[in-house]
């Protein structure tokens, strides 16, 4: 889990990113599409199609930082529009990572790994225990 100062101001780009862009890439995206200073220390976020990938870019002193995440399972609730960005709280932000749609406050679908195989005092062989119906 990622922890922001809550006087930090998040951007998010409303249109669909190429996510083969690196910083470069991102960073003009910022100054045209969401029309900011990439350079001011922001959190830029830029999401996928398919929205199961999110891109944070930021500048952090001395050279740029990005923050990456692929969902397995899900999608984020993205929210998608033609124009170019949206103005979120760190607190925003950190719910859709964490798969909250905002606008029904329910929690999305996400992957989970299933129970552990680890051999242990309860099960010496690491095979997978039957859970009672």
């Amino acid at each position: 889990m990622l922890s922001f100062p809550a006087a930090i101001k998040v951007y998010l780009c409303t249109v669909p990113c190429d996510m083969r862009r690196s910083f470069d890439g991102l960073s003009m995206m910022a100054e045209h599409l969401i029309e900011c200073n990439p350079f001011s220390g922001h959190l830029l976020v830029f999401c996928n199609r398919r929205s199961d990938r999110v891109k944070i870019l930021y500048w952090d002193r001395d050279g740029w930082a990005i923050w990456y995440k692929r969902l397995e399972v899900g999608t984020f609730q993205f929210p998608f529009a033609a124009t170019g960005r949206k103005e979120v709280a760190a607190w925003e932000l950190a719910m859709l990572l964490e798969g909250i749609d905002l606008r029904q406050g329910k929690r999305r679908k996400r992957f989970s790994l299933p129970e552990a195989t680890l051999p242990g005092p309860e099960n010496p062989q690491g095979r997978e225990r039957e859970v009672p119906s």
